[in-house]
């Protein structure tokens, strides 16, 4: 025992209290039998930090169709990005870029169709959660 989170039983299990993103690693169990042998069995602990809800930041709300271009960023400590446009999946069109990470939606040049409620979806193997919806109001000439 490393601490006193942890219990372990007889039969191998191992019951930790209060985890942290420090408990996450590689475990190793050894069962020593009667007669003498000794079973090794691995596993892996994973810990995740609760999901924040993501922060979406436009460099603007307010653009002229096809002079503008908008850049939407979704900050956030989930694992992965999933953009929103009126509350379905966005579909990306050839104007609309993401970054590597999917954190940054960039849309240039913008047309009346972009106009609209956009918000980002973060999840982690435990959970996800969406940002609060930024409006996108296009003026045309």
């Amino acid at each position: 025992m490393v601490s006193n989170r942890e219990e372990h039983k007889d039969d191998g299990f191992l019951t930790m209290k209060k985890v942290t993103l420090k408990d996450s690693g590689d475990y190793t169990v050894v069962v020593h039998l009667r007669n003498g042998r000794k079973e090794i069995g691995f596993g892996r602990l994973t810990v995740y930090e609760p999901l924040r809800v993501p922060t979406l930041l436009a460099s603007k709300t307010t653009v002229t169709e096809n002079k503008d271009a908008v850049e939407f960023t979704c900050y956030t400590n989930g694992i992965t990005t999933h953009w929103l446009f009126n509350a379905v999946t966005l579909k990306l069109t050839d104007r609309m870029k993401l970054s590597p990470d999917n954190r940054v939606l960039t849309i240039d040049p913008v047309r009346r169709e972009d106009a609209g409620s956009y918000q980002c979806e973060v999840s982690n193997p435990q959970s996800s959660t969406e940002s609060w919806p930024v409006e996108l109001n296009v003026k045309y000439e």
